[in-house]
């Protein structure tokens, strides 16, 4: 069906509604820029309102819409009082949520966002807010443009030819099939025999000097060439494990020593993987810890065992 240049844009414009919850105050973390990144995201804002009404508006809407919030000007006691209703709504429903608050926010945020699926932005630039929507709705039903670019077809020309290089590396490894399999076979004896030795524990300090190591590249190096968010806060947590110490969300974003909106992506990544888990402050519901799960706990010291078994390093 041939659709008039009109058509096609009320199209781009009816492919999701959204609700926006955000002060009306027009500036840059206020309604008018989320509103923006939603029209140039191919949507509608179906309503709008401060977070206090928020509920009430969504419980309303009989469509499935996106739900937008922007904390970043809301009060911390209006976000505590808040957060929780709104995240128990939102997961009722099953809608997706895309939050924007400041850093020191975290926190609070962490502790009120449990149940929804969410994605939490630190102070975002509208271009932020464009990828977190096309991230919750999925590239099917957005539409940011009606062909695919120069600098797509250049990433799909890479993804097919790493597509290929790996076929290829598997093909000649099916050739020589004996030996990995032989040293799969050998490393697995060598991990039940670390496993059963408690000369191969390590320390929390051996752990910290480890992440100091790690941010001793960033000085001399360069930052933001090695980043390895996941596993910087994999050492942290092991280290506050040994430790007995208690891991706030905002401290282990610190510990990854990356942006904290990319910081927070991973701890939803690696919360999802069954390696960390959140569990409330009992006495502050502010706030929130991460600790690793048994199975996060397991996989570092088995990691661990095995590498001074073989006789190399923890990095």
């Amino acid at each position: 069906m041939h659709l008039t240049g009109r058509e096609y844009h009320a199209e781009l414009n009816s492919r999701f509604d959204a609700v926006v919850i955000a002060p009306g105050d027009g500036g840059a973390g206020g309604e008018l820029a989320v509103t923006g990144a939603v029209s140039l995201a191919g949507g509608r804002v179906v309503a709008a309102s401060p977070l206090e009404e928020a509920t009430r508006r969504i419980a309303d809407i009989g469509s499935r819409p996106l739900v937008l919030l922007d904390a970043r000007d809301v009060s911390e006691d209006d976000l505590v009082r808040t957060l929780s209703r709104l995240d128990g709504l939102v997961a009722g429903r099953d809608l997706p949520m895309v939050v924007a608050i400041g850093t020191e926010q975290i926190d609070i945020a962490a502790a009120g966002l449990i149940l929804s699926r969410h994605q939490i932005l630190c102070d975002p630039e509208p271009a932020d807010w464009i990828g977190a929507i096309a991230a919750a709705q999925g590239d099917r039903q957005l539409a940011l443009h009606d062909r695919v670019s120069e600098g797509e077809a250049a990433r799909l020309a890479k993804l097919n030819a790493e597509v290929a290089r790996i076929a290829d590396v598997l093909a000649r490894l099916s050739k020589h099939d004996e030996q990995p399999r032989s040293l799969v076979v050998a490393e697995t004896s060598f991990d039940y025999v670390a496993q059963q030795s408690e000369e191969h524990a390590i320390s929390a300090a051996d752990i910290r000097q480890i992440v100091r190591a790690r941010r001793l590249r960033d000085r001399y190096v360069g930052a933001g060439l090695f980043e390895d968010p996941a596993w910087d806060m994999m050492l942290d947590l092991y280290a506050a494990h040994l430790e007995r110490a208690h891991v706030s969300v905002s401290s282990l974003c610190i510990a990854a020593a990356v942006a904290p909106t990319t910081a927070l992506r991973w701890i939803a990544r690696l919360t999802e993987a069954g390696l960390f888990e959140r569990r409330p402050d009992p006495f502050d519901r502010r706030r929130a810890f991460m600790s690793l799960t048994e199975r996060g706990l397991d996989a570092m010291r088995r990691y661990v065992a095995m590498a001074r078994a073989l006789g190399l390093p923890v990095v």
